[in-house]
């Protein structure tokens, strides 16, 4: 295993998922250059990860947990930006499903992600600004591949698990599929093995948001000292519509004002669903660089497994030894359950040792995000008898 240079390394505490350290960075010189899909060498690249739970002697117990579109590595601790709880805090802790008690749970910002590993807004060597677009474009694949140095660099050989929902999904199946000898069991949740065109369409309608925004200047705002701040903004006001279902927004908004029943007869947000997507819009803003919104939607555009293996999905999972749990939500039109049960036929057609469940919800798409507590039973069930198969030694 290559030496990566550690930016910084505090020492780990017996009690670390309560205390979970500061973001750890890990720097790739040019003797460890990403070879990406475009063709192009990015080095030097850093990533940046946290890590909760204790790493067990003989290096079995790691979790890698994979983010989504807008998440980042701070997946059971305070944000940093934000100050709100980390965004799988009902999923990943002690006593959680998964349990960071019993396993290392390790997270890490994707690289063309804006919360440390190298993006658009990091800083070109060549050039001493900004990338913006000169940053090459990032797949699915590329993430994973970026994700397995820093795994090598832990000394970790094979994953107990990976886990992840919707783009963290994606990268979860692409890990089954780049290392199946690395990954004793995965969790794709709420996800599929390529989007859409409608999923692509409504991508570009929010590339589309942030590229008008005249403070965009051709991805140079950082150099140039402006922020599309109102095309972002737009641009996550129309994707999380899709995150939620139809019957969510009637329960939790209706065509309820938000001054009683009296319409303003003008263009505030009379409606408290239109007051809502405008709050999440500018929350979104202060958390979230605008260039690396375009690189990780076009990321998930692109991504399409089995398109390297001759159209033919099965082949994508030929003779893995991996155990997979699938599980998709029945409101959710982003990722319907149709496409997940393609992944289940995929895997049924190679004998692999899959387990599925469809949860009834009206959540939509980010119930997987959310307080579902047959969701949390499914997770522990599997990861408890993955850990048995496994020998990790976990109690009854």
């Amino acid at each position: 295993m290559a030496e990566a240079n550690l930016i910084s390394t505090p020492q780990a505490t017996p009690r670390e998922a309560d205390a979970p350290r500061d973001s750890l960075v890990v720097r790739f010189g040019a003797d460890q250059p990403l070879r990406l899909d475009s063709g192009v060498e990015l080095s030097p690249f850093q990533i940046a990860y946290k890590t909760y739970g204790q790493l067990n002697a003989d290096r079995s117990n790691a979790v890698l947990i994979c983010h989504a579109l807008t998440g980042d590595q701070h997946v059971a601790s305070v944000h940093p930006v934000t100050k709100k709880n980390g965004w799988w805090e009902t999923m990943v802790g002690p006593g959680k499903p998964i349990d960071t008690e019993r396993y290392f749970v390790i997270c890490s910002n994707v690289v063309s992600g804006c919360m440390g590993s190298s993006g658009p807004s990091s800083i070109n060597p060549k050039t001493g600004k900004p990338y913006g677009l000169d940053f090459p474009v990032i797949t699915i694949r590329d993430m994973v591949r970026a994700q397995a140095m820093l795994i090598d660099h832990l000394g970790i050989e094979m994953l107990f698990a990976v886990a992840g929902g919707s783009m963290g999904g994606m990268q979860v199946l692409q890990w089954a599929q780049s290392y199946p000898e690395r990954v004793f069991c995965v969790l794709p949740l709420a996800c599929a093995t390529r989007h859409s065109a409608q999923n692509i369409a409504f991508h570009e309608v929010g590339r589309q948001a942030v590229m008008a925004d005249p403070e965009w200047r051709g991805g140079r705002y950082l150099t140039e000292g402006t922020n599309p701040r109102r095309g972002l903004a737009v641009a996550r006001m129309g994707a999380h519509i899709t995150y939620m279902s139809d019957a969510a927004l009637h329960r939790k908004f209706g065509r309820k004002f938000q001054d009683r029943n009296n319409p303003t007869f003008s263009f505030d947000a009379d409606f408290e669903v239109e007051s809502y997507l405008r709050y999440q819009g500018s929350s979104f803003v202060e958390r979230f660089d605008a260039n690396s919104y375009l690189y990780l939607t076009r990321a998930m555009d692109y991504f399409d497994l089995a398109a390297e293996h001759g159209g033919v999905l099965a082949n994508a999972f030929r003779n893995t030894q991996t155990r997979f749990c699938v599980v998709s939500f029945t409101s959710d039109w982003l990722f319907p359950t149709s496409e997940s049960r393609e992944i289940v036929h995929a895997l049924n057609a190679t004998s692999a040792r899959v387990s599925f469940a469809e949860i009834v919800t009206d959540k939509g798409h980010d119930a997987f995000l959310l307080d579902e507590p047959e969701l949390f039973a499914i997770v522990r069930g599997f990861l408890d008898g993955a850990a048995k198969a496994r020998g990790l030694g976990i109690k009854e």
